[in-house]
């Protein structure tokens, strides 16, 4: 009598995971046309997903000389983000891909910084219906503003602004002190 290997349950049938996966974009998103289709309302003008620059920003706004980047929580590791949790099964494998995506973001951010442009990123969580318009208000603003909030020379640009999480009163506060 053989010996059979024992499997863990999946709640996924055969095949299903694969299918699954499959069926998550990378560009498109709902936030990504949440926050184009925010832009063009208001006057923006834009190129989406070009692919000229490192990390094919989603949104590329020439004239202001400012790159967008929207970006989901979980596959960003949004730190201190309620929607970003280490998955429970294979967490080895999903630490070091969640890592490496957040390093290889870190480099473009930096390359294109050093290209002369201002990196913005926008988090899924700062898209939720409670925070979403005050989040876009602010987005145009640092994009008319040339940056100020998303520029690299402060620990302000990578502080991460969570609609889920405590440091949007905080973002806020130190705004409205520098007024």
């Amino acid at each position: 009598m053989a010996a059979s290997k024992s499997k863990t349950a999946s709640k996924y049938a055969r095949g299903t995971r694969s299918y699954t996966m499959s069926r998550i974009r990378g560009k498109d998103t709902s936030i990504e046309r949440v926050v184009r289709s925010y832009l063009f309302a208001h006057g923006m003008r834009f190129r989406k997903n070009d692919k000229r620059y490192p990390g094919h920003p989603d949104v590329v706004l020439p004239k202001y000389r400012t790159i967008v980047f929207v970006n989901g929580c979980f596959w960003h590791m949004h730190e201190g983000c309620s929607k970003h949790s280490m998955p429970k099964t294979n967490t080895a494998f999903w630490r070091a891909k969640l890592q490496r995506n957040r390093e290889r973001d870190r480099r473009q951010h930096d390359e294109l910084r050093r290209m002369g442009w201002h990196v913005i990123d926008v988090w899924e969580c700062e898209l939720g219906k409670a925070t979403r318009e005050s989040r876009l208000d602010r987005l145009v603003e640092q994009i008319v503003d040339g940056g100020a909030d998303a520029r690299s020379d402060g620990d302000a640009a990578r502080t991460p602004v969570c609609g889920s999480g405590g440091t949007m009163n905080a973002a806020k506060n130190a705004a409205e002190s520098r007024t």
